[in-house]
């Protein structure tokens, strides 16, 4: 199957509209800013890399439906693909990293004709792409990445200046916790600020491995960087990722996720998962997550514009 794509391009996509933020912001955030008006409650999973039952990359409709199987057995509603960016040969020329360079060996097409057939035939699933960070390279990826009909882009930050915020060493081999911390989240404002992506993937990455810095400093941090986030118009996901990480807790911090929720940030839930079985894991604890923070929505998306729904 080649959807559309005789010509060479996909067809034509309404621009992004960010809009999943509480009311008070300007007008071309609130259009489409409301609760849905049915009261049936949506769980999401919004972070998801397709493989196979083996845990190898698999851009097939099979290895969608098979996600999909797991998601309904765990109650959850909708699903949106999020494979690595730097797998695809399309955005070879931005990786100047091995570990990203000798990961760029798939094509796009096939990735998105997979969840846009299965789509097609009325499976609840999105496409979306996990974007990382690139610094001044961030327009470029952008532009390499526009002709293509995406319901939304994660954003994550994984790398600066070459060095791992989630590897070790890494970053950490000759940088303060404190600095780690205040570079990362210099990385996620500018990222959020770049209209690139419309969700932030587990957005206190730099904890990863436990390491924090002092506590005054992290809760200025947390609410400075959420009142920058609230101003994009950005989402952040809940995941449940950094329970099976060294740090074994959710991604965001309780604080952090709810000065974002304060500010009228939307909120995606995601498990991360890398293979069917783990779609939807640990969401109790998600939900409750969000509803501690005082989220009752979630944002869900579609041609990279944003509608709130009733929290399931």
């Amino acid at each position: 199957m080649r959807l559309a794509r005789r010509a060479g391009r996909w067809p034509r996509r309404r621009r992004r509209g960010r809009s999943a933020t509480a009311e008070g912001h300007d007008a071309r955030r609130s259009r489409s800013r409301r609760v849905s008006a049915h009261d049936a409650r949506v769980i999401v999973d919004y972070h998801l890399h397709l493989r196979d039952g083996a845990g190898a990359i698999d851009h097939s409709v099979k290895a969608v439906e098979r996600f999909v199987e797991v998601a309904a057995a765990r109650g959850v509603d909708e699903l949106g693909f999020t494979e690595h960016v730097y797998y695809f040969r399309e955005t070879r020329e931005l990786w100047d990293i091995p570990y990203l360079s000798e990961r760029c060996r798939f094509e796009l097409d096939p990735y998105c004709e997979a969840v846009l057939e299965a789509k097609g035939r009325g499976l609840p699933v999105k496409l979306g792409l996990e974007v990382d960070y690139v610094g001044d390279r961030q327009d470029r990826l952008s532009e390499l990445l526009a002709p293509y009909p995406w319901d939304f882009l994660l954003g994550s930050v994984h790398w600066l200046e070459g060095e791992a915020i989630d590897q070790q060493p890494g970053l950490w081999a000759h940088a303060t916790t404190e600095d780690v911390w205040q570079r990362y989240f210099g990385a996620l404002v500018e990222l959020a600020s770049s209209s690139a992506v419309d969700v932030l993937a587990h957005p206190d990455l730099a904890k990863i491995f436990g390491r924090r810095p002092e506590p005054d400093v992290l809760a200025r941090l947390h609410r400075d960087v959420a009142q920058e986030i609230a101003k994009t118009g950005v989402c952040v996901e809940i995941s449940t990722a950094g329970l099976r990480k060294p740090v074994g807790e959710l991604y965001p911090d309780p604080d952090f996720l709810a000065q974002c929720v304060s500010r009228g940030v939307g909120v995606t839930i995601a498990s991360d998962a890398h293979e069917p079985e783990l779609v939807g894991v640990d969401f109790e604890l998600a939900l409750a997550a969000a509803r501690a923070a005082g989220c009752e929505t979630v944002a869900v998306f579609d041609a990279r514009s944003a509608r709130l729904e009733a929290l399931g």
